[in-house]
């Protein structure tokens, strides 16, 4: 059941305006009260006298930042979010994004006691001998802290901070009606699909805020890595697990953030490293499933080069197609093959006939050539992968989320390297199991299970095309039936009918005075003794045809 019931009809009617005053009001300190008043939330900004302190030395995305920093942890989870996805915006935004931490005070251990208590039950004490209440780790959504079974075995706790869920589920509401009214007021935040990127954000939050999840990424990685002692994975205890709380297995290791993880007996950095990216390589291209925020403080080392990951809340999956589509991408940038990278992608991404692929070879050409052949040392391929999502963006490409995941998750995985073996070449290594996926494919077991599947498809075809043709013609005949037809910028069409039919009706209008003028005038003396006054009325008929005939002339050549 999804903890977060946030949606998008919620974020219309707000509850809390307090919240909505606050978060208006922090954006207009940092010099966005414009925006605010543009998308009619003006009424709101009261906080704009109070500006921060020379806030105009500071760029727009520096701003964006500090006001993210300011409004909490939903806004810093949202922002963390951002920074990894340079498909959906700027450059600088992303790296100002990239610096958003969690500081955030740990709660006493009488409120963790308390939640102890209502998720595990009044007897939860009896099932620990031990609990460390100085915390291990402190962060927006959750407080960790070591503790021991009651049959002695070491666990570490995870337990979500009380009230958390309400204050996301209202600053979700408050991020929907922004971003609906961006999208409204603003065409120009149009591309970056506003309410797209709040609905990938709540989908991210509501697998984060339940633990019931992350406990369930634990127990299937560690099947994953059952077979290998050399990689270990925590176990899970169920029976101590709930939605807001987490019990896990302890890993004796140290964390690569700790300065004696790699002084410990038999450690050796380059060995370390190649079993980090092995088993990293193995999640993505075996397994399909692969760990999301990868970095020092959730890779631990042990002694003899054994390693081990923690912290499974963020995780990302990849099909078959995709796999495939990774293995050809990493082959193709070791080949410099720019075309066959663009049309990867391409591949991958939803249908769109405006995509010209060899204008987006061309951009990937230009962005990853200079950095061909040097090592991790002097680049970062993960960055390199990301510019490439963000470009494959810009030429109307839309990347899939978990392949923009993995490419962040390479980032991190550089990011160990350069801790442990500054110059390690990560694209070789890579292009081992790449290529071993390749032959794989090709293989006549892997040849057998295709053809099978391709004939378990077209019997369920077969199976199902006489009703599905039996359907359609009743849907046909019913009397109900009408079709639906979408014309393509019928706007402009309409415009265009619209004023050929003026310049039609002015045309006719001057016509009639012309004529009306040189009637009179050819019949002037007779309707002069009828009236002195026909001349005249002649002449302003005339200049009447001739004053309609200069502006139908200007609406004609009018964009």
């Amino acid at each position: 059941m999804p903890l977060l019931k946030t949606t998008r009809q919620i974020g219309r009617t707000i509850r809390n305006a307090g919240r909505v005053r606050e978060i208006v009001g922090v954006f207009a300190r940092h010099g966005f009260h414009n925006v605010a008043e543009r998308v009619n939330l003006g009424r709101f900004v009261l906080a704009r006298l109070n500006a921060a302190e020379n806030i105009e030395k500071y760029s727009v995305a520096e701003r964006m930042r500090m006001s993210f920093e300011e409004l909490g942890p939903t806004f810093v989870k949202l922002g963390q979010l951002l920074a990894s996805r340079p498909d959906l915006v700027p450059e600088d935004f992303t790296i100002e994004f990239a610096k958003l931490h969690d500081n955030v005070q740990p709660l006493p251990f009488a409120t963790i006691e308390k939640v102890l208590e209502d998720e595990l039950g009044p007897a939860w004490r009896e099932k620990f001998s031990e609990i460390d209440s100085k915390p291990l780790g402190s962060a927006s959504i959750a407080q960790v802290h070591r503790a021991t079974l009651s049959d002695g075995v070491a666990v570490v706790i995870k337990v979500q901070r009380p009230g958390i869920l309400a204050k996301i589920n209202d600053d979700l509401s408050v991020l929907y009606m922004l971003a609906e009214l961006l999208e409204q007021y603003l065409p120009e935040t149009r591309n970056l699909n506003p309410v797209g990127i709040v609905d990938e954000y709540f989908k991210t939050l509501q697998l984060e805020t339940n633990f019931v999840v992350e406990a369930n990424n634990l127990r299937r990685f560690h099947q994953n890595f059952s077979h290998d002692p050399d990689v270990h994975i925590p176990s899970v205890h169920l029976h101590l697990t709930t939605e807001k709380v987490l019990t896990m297995e302890a890993l004796s290791g140290l964390a690569l953030s700790s300065p004696q993880a790699l002084v410990q007996d038999g450690v050796l950095g380059p060995e370390v490293i190649r079993k980090g990216l092995q088993a990293y390589l193995k999640m993505i291209f075996v397994d399909g499933l692969f760990h999301g925020d990868l970095h020092a403080g959730n890779f631990f080392v042990y002694p003899h080069n054994g390693i081990g990951f923690v912290d499974f809340g963020v995780v990302g999956r990849l099909n078959s197609r995709t796999k495939n589509a990774v293995s050809s991408m990493l082959l193709a940038l070791s080949r410099e093959d720019y075309d066959q990278l663009a049309y990867e992608f391409v591949d991958l991404a939803e249908y769109n006939e405006r995509v010209d692929v060899d204008v987006f070879a061309r951009e990937l050409r230009n962005l990853l050539a200079p950095y061909f052949g040097l090592t991790l040392k002097n680049v970062n391929l993960g960055h390199l992968l990301l510019s490439a999502g963000s470009s494959a963006s810009r030429n109307g490409v839309s990347v899939p989320s978990d392949l923009m995941l993995f490419f962040k998750s390479i980032v991190g995985i550089e990011g160990l390297g350069k801790k442990i073996q500054p110059d390690f070449d990560f694209l070789s290594t890579a292009l081992e199991f790449s290529a071993d996926l390749v032959k794989a494919q090709y293989s006549t077991s892997q040849i057998w299970q295709d053809f099978s599947q391709s004939a378990k498809d077209s019997k369920t075809l077969i199976n199902t095309l006489p009703r599905q043709v039996l359907y359609a013609l009743r849907r046909s005949n019913s009397p109900h039936y009408a079709t639906k037809t979408r014309i393509e910028n019928l706007h402009e069409l309409r415009a265009s009918v619209e004023k050929s039919f003026r310049l039609l009706f002015l045309a006719i209008l001057i016509s009639a005075l012309i004529f009306t003028s040189a009637f009179v005038m050819v019949n002037a003396k007779a309707m002069n003794e009828a009236s002195g006054d026909a001349p005249t009325f002649a002449l302003i008929a005339l200049i009447l045809a001739i004053i309609l005939g200069f502006f139908a002339t200007l609406n004609y050549f009018r964009k």
